[in-house]
C-alpha cells in the first residue's frame, strides 16, 4: 500500500477539485495521506477539512502552483510521512 495518494486537480474547473479531494479523503487508510496538486490555493477547502477531521499543509508546488498535503487528525503515521516527505523534497 502506498502512503502517498497523488491527486492532480490542476486542470479541473470549480467545484470539481473540492469534490475530488473530498471523495479521496473517504478512501484513506491508516498511514496514508493525499498530495493534492492544484493551480491555486483552495481556501474554501481548509475549513471543510477541519470540520471533517483532517489536517492539511500547503506549500508552493514543484509541478503545479500549490501542493496541499491532507491527512486524518489522529493519524500520526501519515503526519510523520508528510513531514518526512516535505523535509526531503
Amino acid at each position: 500500500m502506498k502512503q502517498e495518494l497523488v491527486l492532480d486537480v490542476s486542470d479541473l474547473p470549480p467545484p470539481e477539485p473540492l469534490e475530488k479531494v473530498l471523495e479521496a479523503t473517504e478512501t484513506l487508510a491508516s498511514g496514508q495521506y493525499i498530495r493534492m496538486l492544484h493551480r491555486q490555493e483552495p481556501f474554501p477547502l481548509y475549513d471543510v477539512l477541519g470540520d471533517i477531521g483532517f489536517k492539511h499543509l500547503t506549500r508552493v508546488g514543484q509541478k503545479t502552483s500549490f501542493e496541499i498535503f491532507i491527512w486524518r487528525n489522529s493519524d500520526e503515521a501519515a503526519e510523520l510521512a508528510v513531514f518526512t516527505t516535505i523535509g526531503g523534497a
